[in-house]
């Protein structure tokens, strides 16, 4: 088991770590020189190359993180939509994608990359600003226009089961959900396996980061207030 939050928003880009809250840096770490508030810290050469070290596990850390969310997302819209579509029929189906682009579009926001630019959106403000009031009007005015279809290709994939009795329509249709479930897990089981490997791979080099940054705001008294990673063992320690 493996519990890690970020207490900040991340860009990694080139030869750049930047660390930021609300979209004010807090600090950064640009070509082994390391500013907080925008003011440059002098650091001697073990110093720097503590600050290295971290910045370059927290940019090599970063981009698997967005990978990783991306393709969950890919992978739980798939599986919707095979779910759903064979359910519900087509028109359904497509309302459906449409809701699941929706949140991915919204999820992109805050995990992106863009050229050698990557963006890992962590903070409450952060998240809220992609999945808001704004994000929850959006999804409340697709699932209104979509009930009405969604129920309708519900009742007649119920009502045209094999079988004279209610009863047996019932279990037929029961039958049938059965067997996409089966379907979707098979088709999907190794990519969910691989998915939970990746995850546990990140979290815990996570923890390994963690460890890294207690000694490095141990070397640097500046950065003790800004804790980019939290984990449940750290907050043991501490």
């Amino acid at each position: 088991e493996c519990e890690v939050s970020l207490n900040y928003d991340v860009t990694v880009e080139p030869k750049k770590l930047t660390v930021s809250e609300v979209g004010k840096e807090q600090y950064r770490i640009e070509m082994n020189k390391l500013f907080v508030n925008g003011e440059q810290i002098s650091l001697n050469e073990q110093q720097q190359q503590l600050v290295s070290q971290y910045a370059d596990e927290v940019s090599s850390q970063v981009p698997e993180v967005i990978e990783l969310v991306n393709d969950a997302v890919v992978m739980a819209s798939t599986a919707v939509s095979m779910a759903l579509t064979p359910l519900l029929g087509d028109a359904t189906g497509a309302k459906i994608d449409e809701m699941m682009d929706g949140l991915q579009d919204r999820i992109e926001e805050v995990a992106y990359q863009n050229g050698d630019k990557f963006y890992l959106g962590a903070t409450e403000s952060s998240l809220e600003k992609a999945f808001g009031e704004e994000f929850e009007k959006e999804m409340e005015q697709l699932v209104q226009n979509s009930i009405g279809t969604m129920m309708m290709s519900l009742g007649s994939q119920m009502m045209s089961g094999d079988g004279d009795s209610f009863e047996a329509k019932m279990d037929a249709f029961s039958v049938k959900m059965d067997s996409i479930g089966e379907d979707i897990e098979l088709q999907m089981e190794e990519q969910a396996q691989d998915l939970e490997a990746r995850g546990e791979r990140l979290c815990e080099n996570f923890e390994t980061l963690a460890v890294l940054e207690k000694n490095l705001q141990a070397q640097i008294p500046e950065l003790a207030s800004y804790s980019l990673v939290a984990t449940a063992s750290k907050e043991l320690l501490e």
